[in-house]
């Protein structure tokens, strides 16, 4: 059962021209089961059998490497070595059943909706931001070379990190690094995605499925900077970044849908204001704001964005306007804007989608779990 009383969705504000009192909306949970263990001490590990065939896959790397050569130092000869040594052991936990059990990260998920909620931080949940890191840490995929994605964790080294689209997700990284300390067995790819799982249920959005598998990677994993969208583009562009990550244009609707989540600061993005008037809130309201609400250009001295013409309190992002301009996109808008299960249903599958790209079907240990409790 959920830890505190559900805000009513009726609260939400539906329409631009509601007052809503954005700092007092609080998220609405839904999914998260009893209390967290205090610092649980991590379950002990069943047998050496992973890290045994761990031995077998890294000598058999090993052997490829001196075989076919590498264009790499020895070092980084070694850190790859290291890594197929990884994917080998959570391949073989996953097969031989010898991984953490779906009640031991149940308990870092209810770790992290604990946590939620935090006075004083923009609209008063860290639930936005976790669903920007879990996003930005999968959607550096390339299908082409299967480079990126949320295998490595690679935005914890400082180059990814300082990726122009990552301002900001320090904040996340920080406060997610707490949670990494109570359970340290978990792995930092896992660790992301997971908390953007919980941030979308427990802000009252759609069940996401979702299973461990992810390894931490090296330095020398992390991608080139360009891969995730800029938001003063248009349609052309977000298609060029979904598409190489494997999406369609639905799917690309579907995900744009987070932007029900959140707000822009000048700080990060340099874009600013929120989307919606309940941003805490997961829901449909930002189709239906997009479709029926008038936007025009706001005149300030920041980069080009939208505000709606009747509070001007509200912003919308070129790549978002695009959604209605292109007809292809549009048709989706007009569906999700009508039919809200439609779109979390869409959503569901498209995000778990996202959540996995770049990570070895091997390293999965079966089909993927329904996080939380109703």
């Amino acid at each position: 059962m959920s830890l505190r009383t559900p805000m009513l969705r009726a609260t939400a504000a539906r329409r631009a021209g509601q007052s809503v009192n954005l700092r007092t909306q609080v998220v609405r949970r839904r999914f998260a089961s009893s209390g967290p263990e205090v610092n649980p001490p991590p379950p002990p590990r069943s047998s050496s059998v992973p890290y045994l065939l761990a031995g077998v896959g890294l000598a058999a790397a090993g052997a490829a490497y001196l075989f076919y050569g590498t264009d790499g130092t020895p070092r980084d000869t070694a850190k790859e070595l290291k890594s197929s040594a990884r994917g080998v052991a959570a391949a073989a936990e996953g097969k031989l059943g010898l991984r953490h059990s779906q009640q031991d990260y149940q308990k870092v998920y209810d770790a992290i909706a604990e946590k939620l909620e935090q006075e004083g931080y923009d609209d008063g949940s860290l639930a936005p931001v976790l669903v920007r890191l879990a996003w930005h840490s999968s959607g550096t995929y390339n299908k082409e070379d299967n480079t990126g994605g949320s295998n490595y964790a690679t935005m914890r080294f400082k180059p990814e990190a300082e990726h122009g689209a990552n301002n900001g997700l320090n904040i996340a990284r920080d406060h997610m690094q707490k949670i990494k300390d109570a359970f340290p067995w978990i792995s930092y790819g896992d660790l992301w995605t997971l908390g953007g799982v919980v941030a979308v249920q427990e802000s009252g959005g759609p069940t996401v499925p979702w299973r461990p598998g992810r390894i931490d990677g090296f330095e020398h994993h992390v991608t080139p900077d360009g891969r995730l969208p800029d938001a003063a583009q248009a349609q052309d562009h977000l298609r060029f970044i979904f598409y190489r990550m494997g999406f369609n244009d639905q799917e690309i609707v579907a995900l744009s849908g987070a932007h029900a989540l959140g707000r822009c600061h000048t700080d990060r993005s340099g874009f600013e204001g929120p989307w919606t008037f309940s941003p805490v809130t997961f829901s449909n309201q930002y189709f239906t704001l997009l479709q029926d609400e008038p936007w025009q250009w706001r005149k300030w001295k920041g980069p080009a964005q939208y505000e709606d013409k009747k509070t001007k309190s509200l912003m919308m992002l070129p790549t978002d306007m695009a959604l209605v301009k292109d007809k292809s996109f549009k048709k989706f808008v007009d569906i999700y804007a009508k039919d809200e299960d439609a779109f979390f249903k869409d959503f569901s599958k498209a995000f778990a989608k996202l959540l996995e790209l770049g990570v070895p079907t091997s390293q999965f240990a079966g089909d993927a779990w329904k996080m939380g409790s109703e």
